[in-house]
């Protein structure tokens, strides 16, 4: 099993070299092609007062937002490199839409952390498109310049999203020198926990893949920073988790494990819902 395409979003404000060097690299490893996805959509007309304020983009504006696409198609071309098998897709449209479309050809998905304060008329929503694209995303934090997936963490809890997270990453876990599987439980929790990734440590070892299983007692605040911590002092440069066991909308009100992983982990997080 591997990754046969990726597909990275790119965002035309600001063409990242960085993650698209992150998702050339990952093509390269896998001998994967590389599809960038990048839209822009047009703003709907205003309604004020039951009154319709026409603001129809022009002709004008519909060639400047094209040429914008086709700037950034040349940086994702000119960063990606030499070498590699890649396309480019873009449209008119929302771009989260235009991505979850687009994802039916890909096996993975890279894209950037969602700012709360980005356009949906300009940025794809990470949260959105790991909930409805059907395939793993892989969110890259501002910064970072490489994923060799060297060490991988796999944040375990016995839900839907956490098998299927696992399976997702197969062949990043395949190629990893050292994957570690860890949930974190209430102290009563403990020895029910350590039953459970004893299962998904023998799972893996039947797909060739050596794992050690951890169990750590939930500590105050926020199981993602107990997660994250974990994974910085054990030098992971992967973490692979479910997503949203939980309602979205729960975790915008109320905070949850993918909701803070999603706006706070320095480190690459693969994702399945």
């Amino acid at each position: 099993m591997s990754y046969t395409t990726l597909m990275v979003y790119v965002n035309v404000d600001r063409v990242s070299k960085q993650l698209v060097g992150v998702a050339a690299s990952l093509a390269n490893k896998f001998s994967a092609k590389l599809i960038g996805v990048s839209a822009l959509a047009i703003m709907p007309p205003v309604v004020a007062e039951g009154v319709v304020v026409v603001d129809n983009a022009s002709e004008v504006d519909i060639a400047l937002m094209k040429a914008k696409l086709a700037d950034a198609e040349s940086k994702f071309s000119r960063t990606a490199g030499t070498g590699l098998q890649i396309e480019w897709r873009a449209a008119l449209e929302l771009p989260t839409d235009t991505l979850i479309r687009e994802a039916r050809c890909a096996d993975l998905i890279l894209l950037e952390r969602s700012r709360s304060s980005e356009d949906m008329y300009r940025v794809a929503n990470a949260g959105a498109a790991i909930l409805a694209a059907g395939r793993p995303v892989v969110v890259v934090p501002a910064g970072v310049k490489s994923l060799a997936a060297a060490h991988v963490v796999i944040g375990w809890k016995d839900t839907r999203e956490a098998r299927r997270a696992v399976v997702d990453a197969l062949p990043f876990l395949h190629e990893a020198k050292r994957v570690t599987v860890i949930e974190i439980c209430e102290n009563d929790q403990l020895d029910a926990a350590r039953l459970r990734l004893d299962d998904v440590v023998h799972y893996l070892a039947r797909h060739r893949i050596k794992a050690e299983g951890r169990t750590e007692t939930r500590a105050r605040g926020s199981g993602a920073d107990q997660m994250i911590e974990f994974a910085q002092n054990e030098d992971a440069d992967l973490l692979v988790t479910g997503a949203y066991g939980h309602s979205r909308l729960n975790e915008w009100i109320f905070g949850g494990m993918t909701h803070d992983l999603l706006t706070s982990s320095p480190i690459c997080c693969l994702m399945s819902h």
